[in-house]
């Protein structure tokens, strides 16, 4: 399929579709089952390019690196115009509103993205923004912000002293008159820049029906984690994606919400009681997850909170619906006990020390990297084949992985639950250059995806009680090194940091 934009011409991989996944298997614990459907794909498409039109909200409280805590709204047209709504707030359940934002603009999609495989190029333009402020606070903080910071035009904008009037719109950005007084705010519409969109389907809640409800999900471009680098950042990887407010997961009581919602109205989302941190069980990633700098990768943790121990799996692919094996991941250590966040609100500050590790390469890209690599800095010199597990925790890490041992990162925790009742940890979000949080001044302010709870508490330690790896090594060299893709992202991987959450 071919699709022509101006004098763009779509490249259009393969379909995404895959066979429905068959059901959990007698033998199968939950943690297995889950990995397993990660990688059946879930029956999950996506059309190249995108269809955008219709409208796309928010499913709960996000959490911007800063932290800023949102909800979102957008409204694509068929004319190419769009119509995006922002709901910030002081607290991370979304209840306290501070100020809305109402964008206009255009959006042009152009190519299917050479860096992030799966995703779409787009233009956008912006014609106006508009601000509403919810309460005297927010206009007095913000007012000052744009005042100190802006120039030209904009100083002044906000006379001192100006009383806060409910429901009046500030146009702080205008195409026409050329003026743009929201560099303050640290905001950017740069997320349209990287669009995706994925169609799953969820059986229906019925008890008496068997059908099932097709769910669309729209991922855009993620934020950069440092706040001086958010106005230039292009993205390479996503949000938390956005669902589609015809086709959305069942029960969802924050969707409806969002959708009603406008800038003289926010979202005031249901109130949910916090959950301790009671760090222990197996958790699992819900979805195939996208890295910034083009890395695809699910994750599995254990966590043994007698005695503060963890072990983490990082399965790393080429592809988006990771169905392309590269590289996995085994890492354990101890933790500290965890504090509450002083920065971010409902969040839990801790230190993770990673102690041990082992490697396995997955294709024969991977073997000829890790066999090329200097001796004595990255296991076994010469002897890595595809699927076979090397310890490289004597050697210090895996300098061409980046992977560096001992090492200690400062993380940022946080566990809710979702609307079908399941726990959910969200771990903090990776450094967007590649670093790594190895300094109590870099630990994150925002989160990843989730993990799913798919165990309990388990026993002092599995081990190495690996689950199987469910994906397919790779052995043909000629096959594999086809994919100048798989070589660029692993080019990539080896000039940065392990991404060990």
């Amino acid at each position: 399929m071919a699709y022509a934009s101006g004098k763009q011409l779509w490249e259009v991989p393969g379909s995404e579709a895959q066979e429905h996944s068959p059901g959990k298997l007698h033998w199968e614990s939950e943690c297995q089952y889950q990995l397993r459907h990660l990688q059946d794909s879930a029956q999950i498409s996506a059309l190249l390019p995108p269809s955008l039109e219709g409208h796309w909200t928010s499913t709960g409280c996000e959490v911007r690196p800063g932290p800023e805590f949102l909800t979102r709204s957008y409204l694509f047209y068929s004319n190419r115009l769009f119509k995006a709504y922002q709901f910030y707030y002081w607290d991370p359940s979304c209840r306290d509103p501070s100020h809305s934002l109402v964008i206009k603009g255009k959006l042009r999609l152009r190519q299917a993205s050479w860096i992030t495989r799966g995703a779409t190029e787009a233009d956008y333009h912006l014609h106006k923004v508009g601000i509403v402020f919810h309460s005297q606070r927010a206009m007095q903080e913000i007012s000052a912000r744009i005042n100190q910071s802006s120039g030209g035009s904009c100083s002044g904008f906000f006379p001192p002293g100006r009383s806060w009037a409910p429901g009046v719109l500030y146009e702080v950005l205008s195409a026409k008159e050329g003026r743009d007084c929201t560099a303050a705010l640290g905001f950017a519409m740069h997320e349209l820049s990287l669009v995706r969109v994925e169609t799953y389907y969820e059986p229906l809640l019925e008890t008496q029906s068997s059908g099932r409800r097709a769910v669309e999900e729209l991922y855009l471009g993620d934020i950069h984690t440092k706040w001086s680098e958010r106005l230039h950042y292009r993205p390479t990887g996503y949000q938390r994606p956005l669902q589609n407010a015809l086709h959305h997961v069942h029960p969802c009581p924050a969707c409806g919400i969002v959708f009603r919602s406008d800038e003289h109205h926010p979202p005031i989302l249901p109130a949910k009681a916090e959950l301790p941190m009671q760090l222990s069980g197996r958790w699992v990633s819900a979805h195939c997850e996208v890295r910034p700098a083009v890395l695809f990768l699910t994750r599995y943790f254990i966590f043994h909170g007698t005695n503060r121990t963890w072990e983490g799996y990082y399965y790393h692919y080429s592809d988006p619906l990771c169905k392309q094996p590269t590289f996995t991941i085994y890492a354990s250590g101890h933790y500290t006990k965890g504090v509450p966040s002083s920065k971010v609100r409902g969040g839990t500050e801790l230190a993770f020390k990673v102690t041990y590790a082992r490697v396995t390469a997955m294709d024969q890209v991977t073997v000829t990297m890790l066999n090329s690599s200097e001796p004595g800095t990255c296991g076994e010199s010469g002897s890595w084949s595809a699927g076979m597990e090397q310890d490289i925790t004597l050697t210090g890490g895996c300098l061409a992985l980046g992977l560096k041992l001992p090492h200690t990162e400062y993380e940022l925790f946080r566990m809710e639950q979702d609307t079908k009742d399941r726990s959910l940890l969200f771990i903090g979000k990776r450094p967007t250059d590649g670093s790594s949080p190895d300094r109590p001044e870099k630990r994150p302010t925002s989160y990843q995806a989730p993990l799913i709870q798919c165990a309990g508490a388990m026993g002092i330690f599995s081990k190495h009680s690996s689950p199987r790896y469910l994906g397919k090594v790779v052995n043909n060299r000629n096959e594999t090194l086809k994919s100048l893709s798989v070589a660029f992202l692993l080019s990539l991987v080896a000039m940065q940091f392990l991404k060990w959450d």
